[in-house]
């Protein structure tokens, strides 16, 4: 009896045993990703670390917060996004419902009738019959896949948040795109009213016989080109304000931005921390991280479907007629069912596990050094075109003076009209490219608050890779991180 006692427990270990979850492989655990122990591109002095919830409202815009305040409420991508996380939390109801038993109930009315020697007879009977089945989860095969649906479930989720910050970053950027394009229009027109004066001038001279016929007609020909460039500015400022009604979730038609240039928008700084601690702060580093979580599952699962299937079924029956009961049954049973051939289908659906989840091994992988990426392009732009935008605002400014400098000495005969034309077109080219670089820095500061994932933050319940605890030490050699 000892001995049949200890057979039965190791038996049920056993059992025990194969049903287990394992855990997913650790998909950094490898020294060609060792993680950096900081981030090389320069960061800006006193910058706070990682972004605040409300971070879009440090640009300082009314108007651009107003805006994404309705794109996070009626952006149709954000409402799909939230249609998919309800699909999977269906999915995992479906694949949770295999877990507890199956209960059924039947019942039946018949009414029948004979005739006899001209006398009719009629019957009437009554049947009930409740039924339950239940499928042992020896294996975990079941559990497996529900594990899988709720890691899916997870990744949706993150997905929804991806979509968020993506809406977000992408008014703010199409917002951004407008107030540029039409302060361009405004310098544009400036320049044009500046080109008029010059031309003006022109016809008096010749007609005074100061100037020539050729200079009036290269000012007519500057004239009709600096105008010629308004017409495409102008539509590419309503295309982008299109865009951003379409991310509000609405028509273009009505829709107005009411700035008109990039003056009064802030350029708010804002720093990362460690790395390592961005991994847990991507929604799209955590969509991969729950999507390699739900592929291992389904490895358990394909490994646990070499089992036979257990199965355990019950079920009753009464019946009655006119006469009263005629019987009450029942019948229980269990049942196994193991495969024996199925011309590889079982050995093919666990290698195409396998290799999905190789795919998405090296997919989160892909995905951690794109976020590393990420930052230190966003904050290599934003120190650069800081700069830029510097330089090329003392250079407005010099080429402001000298075409001021130049169309008086053009009125009083002492400059030629060739040194106003290009005097003027400096000027022109200058403001044009300082307000692109003004576009471009605010742009770059709403990349890096993207790169470092806004302010979300992975629940410590739903991380299931590890990172590991010792970052790789920078080199000897290699620069220290400057600072903007």
């Amino acid at each position: 009896m000892k001995n049949l006692l200890r057979t039965s427990s190791i038996m049920v270990l056993a059992l025990t045993m194969t049903g287990c979850a394992t855990d997913p492989p650790a998909a950094l655990n490898l020294p060609s990703l060792s993680l950096p122990s900081m981030f090389t591109a320069p960061v800006a002095k006193e910058a706070p670390v990682w972004p605040k919830p409300d971070w879009w409202k440090g640009f300082g815009s009314t108007e651009m917060d107003g805006l994404i305040a309705t794109a996070q409420k009626s952006n149709l991508d954000l409402d799909a996004a939230v249609a998919r996380v309800r699909q999977a939390e269906a999915q995992t109801e479906i694949s949770g419902s295999v877990l507890f038993p199956d209960v059924t109930l039947s019942a039946d009315a018949t009414r029948s009738g004979t005739k006899v020697h001209g006398i009719g007879i009629d019957h009437n009977s009554f049947g009930i019959s409740p039924a339950a089945s239940y499928e042992l989860d020896f294996w975990g095969k079941n559990r497996d896949q529900l594990r899988a649906a709720e890691e899916s479930l997870k990744s949706a989720k993150f997905s929804q948040e991806v979509v968020g910050l993506t809406v977000t970053s992408g008014v703010a950027d199409t917002y951004l795109d407008v107030l540029a394009l039409r302060e361009r229009v405004t310098i544009a027109n400036r320049n044009i009213d500046a080109a008029d004066r010059i031309l003006a001038l022109t016809q008096a001279k010749v007609t005074n016989g100061v100037a020539s016929n050729l200079d009036l007609a290269q000012q007519q020909a500057l004239v009709a080109g600096q105008k010629a460039q308004v017409p495409a500015l102008v539509e590419q400022a309503k295309e982008a304000e299109y865009a951003l009604a379409v991310l509000l979730g609405r028509a273009p038609e009505g829709f107005d931005v009411k700035g008109q240039n990039l003056d009064g928008v802030l350029s708010p700084q804002v720093a990362p921390g460690v790395p390592s601690a961005l991994l847990r702060r991507r929604p799209d580093v955590a969509v991969a991280e729950a999507n390699l979580a739900s592929a291992h599952a389904n490895v358990d699962a394909a490994r646990a479907a070499f089992f036979p299937s257990i199965s355990l079924s019950a079920g009753g029956s009464y019946a009655t007629t006119a006469l009263g009961p005629t019987g009450i049954g029942y019948s229980i049973g269990a049942s196994l069912l193991q495969t024996i051939f199925d011309g590889g289908n079982l050995l093919g659906q666990s290698r195409l596990a396998r290799a999905q989840q190789k795919e998405l091994v090296d997919t989160y992988r892909t995905t951690v050094l794109n976020a590393f990426v990420d930052v230190e392009t966003a904050l290599g732009q934003v120190s650069s075109l800081a700069e830029q935008q510097k330089l090329k605002t003392d250079q407005v400014n010099a080429a402001s003076e000298a075409f001021r400098i130049s169309e008086i000495q053009y009125r009083e005969g002492v400059a030629d009209l060739l040194t106003v034309l290009q005097a003027q077109q400096t000027l022109f080219t200058a403001q044009d490219q300082l307000v692109q670089i003004k576009l471009a820095r605010i742009q770059a500061d709403i990349g890096l608050y993207k790169a470092l994932g806004g302010s979300w933050t992975e629940s410590p319940d739903d991380t299931t890779q590890p990172i590991p605890a010792r970052a790789s030490a920078p080199a000897k050699d290699a620069p220290k991180p400057q600072k903007s």
